[in-house]
C-alpha cells in the first residue's frame, strides 16, 4: 500500500455547471489549475462540495476523468467515493484506480444504520479492496453517525486508514482525536473541514484543512498555512479573522438552506469573482439569484476580494 500522508491545504473542489446542468469542463479544469497555481498542496473531488450527492456513476467518472488530465501529477489528488454500502463503494473504488488517483475517501456506510461495529468493518472491508491510501470522511450531518476517536485511531494503528477529513464540526472530539492519534505515533493524517476555526485546528496539532471557502479564495487559506509553518501565529488569526468573515456569504442567503445556501454561495462567489461562468446548481437545487445574489456581492466587497 502506498502512504499518503497529507499536510496543508487540501480544497474540496467545487465543479462548475453549464446552464443546462452539464459540466463545464474547461470552466472545471481553469478552477483547478487555479487552486493549484494559488499553492495548494493537494485536492479532494467528489466530496459534498464535489456534488457527489448528486453525480450519476456515468458523471463521477467526468469529474474524475478532467481532474486527473488537468492535475496531471501536479498535486495528489483525493477522490470521494461515497455510497451506502460497502459493495457499492467498492465499485467506485475501481474506477477511481483506474484513473490513477492518489487515495480514496470514503463516509461510514449510511440509510442501512448498523452502528460501530458495521462501520469498523465496512472500513476494513475497503481496505481489503485497494491498497490505495484510504481517508474517513467524518460527516454525521449527512450520514447520521459520528466517527468514534478510539475507532479511527484504532484502524489508523491497524494501517487500514491513513487519514481522516473531519467535517463534524465538533473541535471538541476533532482534539481528542489529535491527542490520541499522537499518542499512537500519529498513524493518521488529520485534515479539518471546518472553514471559520481552521487556525484552531492547526494549533491543536492538525495536519492541513479541506476548506470548501478555499473554492473562493484559495489564497487566503495557503497564506494561513504558511504562516502556520512560520510559526507566525498572530497572521494566521488574522487571516482567519478574514476568511471567517468572508464564510457569511453562506449565511446571508434567505428562502434556501443546506446545500443550496453554502456551495451555492460558494458557486455564486467563484461567479462574481470571474471564476465560473455560471453559479448553476444540480437538479433538484435551484440556483441562488436576485438578492441573494447581491447579498453574496456584499459579503465579497466588505472583504475586499470585489471591487465597490
Amino acid at each position: 500500500m502506498t502512504e499518503l500522508k497529507l499536510r496543508g491545504v487540501v480544497p474540496p473542489v467545487a465543479v462548475p455547471l453549464n446552464d443546462d446542468r452539464s459540466i463545464d469542463h474547461e470552466g472545471f479544469a481553469r478552477h483547478i489549475d487555479r487552486l493549484i497555481n494559488a499553492g495548494v498542496h493537494g485536492l479532494f473531488i467528489l466530496g459534498s462540495s464535489g456534488e457527489v450527492a448528486f453525480s450519476t456513476v456515468a458523471r463521477r467518472e467526468e469529474i474524475i476523468k478532467t481532474t486527473m488530465e488537468t492535475v496531471a501529477g501536479r498535486v495528489p489528488v483525493l477522490c470521494g467515493v461515497v455510497d451506502t454500502q460497502t459493495d457499492r463503494v467498492i465499485e467506485h473504488i475501481r474506477v477511481a484506480e483506474r484513473y490513477g488517483v492518489d487515495g480514496l475517501v470514503a463516509t461510514a456506510p449510511f440509510y442501512a444504520l448498523g452502528g460501530v461495529p458495521q462501520i469498523e468493518r465496512h472500513f476494513r472491508a475497503l481496505r481489503e479492496a485497494t491498497d490505495l491510501p484510504i481517508y474517513a470522511y467524518d460527516i454525521p450531518v449527512c450520514v447520521g453517525v459520528k466517527l468514534p476517536v478510539d475507532m479511527l485511531v484504532r484502524l489508523g494503528r491497524d494501517g487500514v486508514l491513513q487519514g481522516v477529513k473531519d467535517s463534524s464540526g465538533d473541535d471538541v472530539s476533532f482534539r481528542f482525536l489529535v491527542l490520541e492519534n499522537k499518542a499512537a505515533g500519529s498513524p493518521l493524517s488529520l485534515l479539518t473541514g471546518h472553514e471559520v476555526v481552521v487556525d484552531g485546528a492547526y494549533l491543536a496539532g492538525a495536519d492541513g484543512s479541506v476548506p470548501g471557502l478555499a473554492n473562493v479564495d484559495a489564497d487566503g487559506y495557503v497564506a494561513q498555512w504558511d504562516a502556520f509553518e512560520a510559526g507566525d501565529w498572530k497572521k494566521v488569526a488574522e487571516i482567519q479573522d478574514r476568511l471567517a468573515r468572508l464564510m457569511h456569504i453562506a449565511l446571508v442567503p434567505q428562502g434556501i438552506s443546506g446545500f443550496g445556501a453554502g456551495i451555492g454561495s460558494f458557486k455564486t462567489a467563484c461567479q462574481l469573482l470571474g471564476y465560473f461562468k455560471t453559479n448553476q446548481m444540480p437538479e433538484p437545487v435551484e440556483r441562488l439569484s436576485g438578492d441573494n445574489v447581491e447579498r453574496v456581492a456584499g459579503v465579497l466587497r466588505e472583504v475586499g476580494l470585489l471591487d465597490a
